[in-house]
């Protein structure tokens, strides 16, 4: 071969002793190549300094090999208006589409716009990943609208048989349950709860069911002036922690919805002299990385970032490629630290 000339995937056919829709398939990770083929074609290509032409890929097969990540704005203390929560997911899914052999495209997105119309419109992307949405009942029309037009979407949240397209999350339920048990193990009796116990936040609502039914197993009454609604800010956490105290109602825990709630919540209640976890053991959910630094660090719920940044991904994938795929519930586990009144082992 010249060394003028630019190799092709034709060269690598030929040198590997194989076919080139094999070559072309094998430098897209496909998973109808087997490994051994794959590293023998890769270590040609290498060798003969071959580069995929994405542009000229793209257009042969319709595809823009991007997926476009639509976080949604979130109130917090600092500029970033990005719940800490999601952070933890965007390092996975980056790792998974590098490894199909996509682009991520992150973009903001406010409740108000055309989100769920934009990137369908312009073909900037194969397929969407949603995450954050603010209250529900407004959410809900726009996924039956992606839904409608054909859009290949995925979303972080709460999963239930009834909801539009594709949702991985996290058992909600079960966490919140975990959390009151754990709580109950400790000698608490008089639980609350901040967090919205509606179906405006999904999430939090499937918490408030494992949290009611924790009392319920125990035989404890559920006093609903113990629950305060909340969102996932801080500004609303410390709003819910100080109405819990101005309603003058003994407790002596406390289950919020998400760390930021109960972060907020340790700040009000040390203003009011109330010690943690002396006087109200506190369990959070999502195990932001402020809880564990906290004083005193957080028990929370926590929730596999990594395995679910990973899952939305190669899910999204499977919708688009026509693949079989459904929504799944990933497990939670409770990591016990200071807060709840047990030292963690």
């Amino acid at each position: 071969m010249s060394a003028q000339r630019k190799s092709t995937s034709f060269d690598i056919a030929q040198a590997a002793g194989v076919s080139q829709p094999t070559v072309s398939r094998a430098l897209r990770g496909s998973p109808t190549v087997s490994p051994a083929t794959r590293q023998r074609i890769e270590a040609i290509a290498k060798q003969l300094n071959y580069t995929v032409d994405r542009s000229a890929s793209n257009l042969r097969s319709g595809k823009t090999r991007t997926i476009a990540l639509l976080l949604f704005r979130d109130p917090t203390p600092d500029e970033t208006e990005v719940n800490p929560f999601f952070l933890g997911m965007l390092g996975a899914m980056m790792g998974a589409c590098a490894d199909h052999g996509y682009d991520l495209l992150v973009s903001f997105q406010n409740f108000s716009s055309d989100w769920h119309t934009d990137y369908e419109d312009s073909h900037r992307a194969d397929g969407l990943i949603l995450l954050g949405y603010g209250d529900y009942a407004d959410y809900r029309a726009r996924l039956d609208h992606l839904v409608a037009q054909g859009t290949h979407f995925i979303r972080w949240g709460s999963v239930r048989h009834d909801q539009p397209g594709l949702t991985v999350g996290c058992d909600n339920v079960a966490g919140g349950a975990e959390a009151t048990r754990h709580l109950i193990a400790q000698g608490r009796r008089r639980i609350a709860f901040l967090g919205d116990a509606t179906d405006h936040y999904p999430e939090f609502y499937d918490r408030h069911r494992g949290y009611l039914a924790a009392l319920e197993e125990h035989g404890l009454d559920a006093d609903p002036r113990l629950q305060v609604d909340a969102i996932t800010t801080e500004e609303d956490g410390t709003r819910a922690a100080q109405a819990l105290l101005a309603r003058g109602v003994a407790f002596d825990a406390i289950v919020a919805a998400s760390d930021l709630i109960a972060l907020s919540a340790m700040r009000v209640l040390a203003g009011a002299g109330r010690i943690v976890p002396d006087d109200v053991a506190i369990v959070g959910f999502d195990d932001i990385p402020a809880a564990s630094l906290a004083n005193p660090p957080l028990t929370t719920v926590a929730q596999d970032t990594v395995l679910g940044g990973r899952r939305l991904v190669e899910m999204l994938l499977a919708r688009i490629d026509d693949r079989p795929v459904t929504s799944i519930v990933l497990p939670t586990q409770l990591v016990v630290r200071r807060s709840s009144g047990e030292a963690a082992a």
